[in-house]
């Protein structure tokens, strides 16, 4: 039996999404399957859950759980009111629906079952399919006695959401908030996700009086991928993947705080067919971040970014592939000078050595916070950026744009305003065009 209409919503829209208007052009865009869900009902309440924020539902919503997967699936609901909870395992063919006023409440830190030693997920399954979490209420992490310890050595801290070689996932409707850590880590081998309509939030990162850290809103790996209309403002990615990953579509997103929407670090595996178009970013540390290094790369290709508005952001646009530099002269990504890049050593080429080929940046604004650059591209030595092209990008930024380590690079119809002046770009072993001419 199909699941219910907040299960349905049609995906019409995407049945056929190709790049278009661009020599770096890519396959068209095949939306993830929905879940299938069988349509029975069970509510934690006939199983003696309390939400009076008070009372441990523990065994309680699992026992909701286990009893509608015995059952062959169904729609777990969780009616309003503020419902405490330690771990929970979910099943195939399930639906997890949270009630508009309901809040499904991690315990509080100091309850919560093997604490900092072992850090157990709160919403976790492995090699499931067909599973949802819906609905209009709000799962609370209680994090922030969590985020202190993120540093310190050794102490595990648990994901909000954690799917591991699952297929046919949602994620719909409901507001995430305040994990521990991960909000959505959904990764292995997954397939047919599509999380929309979804709220993220925790404080920043740099947040002056309690910042969140490593409180990624998407941590997304796997194929066929689909994220839309969801508002985003967290302590580190607003969505990252890994390696592994392809055919994904992230649009009409709203991203605040964070660190943007990232690809890797680790991206042994590749990453292809990534589009993400018709989202705003305001005040977040990067727009758009491409980050690997030489133990952990693979081949990233055929990315386009389009139709994006950036408003003070600390760097629109980031490629690099040394992520893990420890050479202090080579941190500061902000002040890294041409001339410095220049001497990152060359290392010879193996599986994991990131390549960057076939990426497009197509009408995007930026406004980009003072005292920082305009964008960055630092490809290696042994492998430089390839392929590049930025048409009707504008930008506005105190310091220059860099080009570092990269051949193919093309801008058309740019305007990246800066101290410099107009297009004035720094370079290093770069091949870069602007409007067909040759940057010397």
């Amino acid at each position: 039996m199909k699941s219910r209409h907040t299960i349905s919503m049609s995906l019409t829209l995407f049945l056929v999404f190709a790049v278009t208007g661009s020599v770096n052009a890519q396959p068209a865009y095949i939306p993830p399957i929905l879940p299938s869900i069988p349509d029975k009902t069970f509510n934690i309440m006939d199983f003696g859950a309390v939400g009076d924020s008070l009372t441990d539902n523990s065994t309680a919503i699992q026992k909701a759980i286990d009893a509608t997967s015995n059952a062959g699936g169904g729609r777990v609901i969780i009616p309003s009111g503020v419902y405490l909870c330690g771990p929970l395992q979910f099943a195939s063919n399930l639906e997890l629906h949270i009630d508009s006023g309901a809040v499904l409440r991690m315990l509080p830190f100091e309850k919560y079952p093997g604490g900092i030693n072992e850090g157990t997920d709160f919403i976790s399954g492995t090699k499931l399919h067909d599973i949802a979490i819906t609905g209009k209420g709000t799962i609370d992490g209680q994090g922030s006695p969590w985020w202190p310890y993120a540093k310190t050595e050794n102490a595990k801290r648990p994901r909000m959401v954690s799917f591991r070689d699952c297929n046919k996932i949602l994620i719909e409707g409901v507001k995430l908030m305040n994990s521990p850590k991960f909000h959505l880590a959904i990764q292995g081998k997954t397939s047919d996700l599509t999380v929309q309509d979804v709220i993220i939030r925790a404080p920043a990162s740099t947040d002056p009086v309690n910042p969140s850290h490593n409180t990624d809103a998407c941590d997304v790996s796997g194929k066929k991928i689909l994220i839309r209309n969801c508002d985003v403002s967290v302590g580190d990615d607003d969505f990252t993947c890994g390696g592994n990953t392809s055919d994904v579509l992230i649009t009409n997103c709203t991203y605040g705080y964070g660190h943007g929407v990232s690809i890797g670090s680790p991206t042994k595996g590749g990453v292809s067919n990534i589009t993400v178009e018709n989202c705003t970013f305001t005040n977040t540390d990067y727009g758009i971040r491409i980050k690997s290094d030489r133990d952990r790369g693979g081949l990233i290709q055929n990315i386009t970014y389009r139709n994006l508005k950036m408003t003070n952001v600390g760097m629109p646009i980031l490629m690099y592939a040394a992520y893990n530099a420890k050479e202090k002269e080579y941190r500061n990504l902000q002040k890294l000078t041409p001339e410095t890049a220049a001497t990152y050593p060359s290392a010879p080429v193996t599986d994991l050595t990131p390549a960057y080929r076939n990426i497009t940046f197509k009408d995007i604004d930026a406004t980009v916070e003072e005292g920082n650059r305009a964008g960055l591209i630092w490809g290696l030595p042994e492998s430089v950026v390839s392929n590049i092209l930025l048409e009707n990008v504008n930008i506005t930024a105190d310091r220059p744009f860099g080009v570092y380590f990269g051949k193919g690079i093309r801008l058309v119809n740019c305007k990246i305003s800066t101290k410099e002046g107009e297009n004035v770009l720094v370079l290093t072993n770069a091949d870069v065009t602007i409007d067909g001419k040759k940057v010397k």
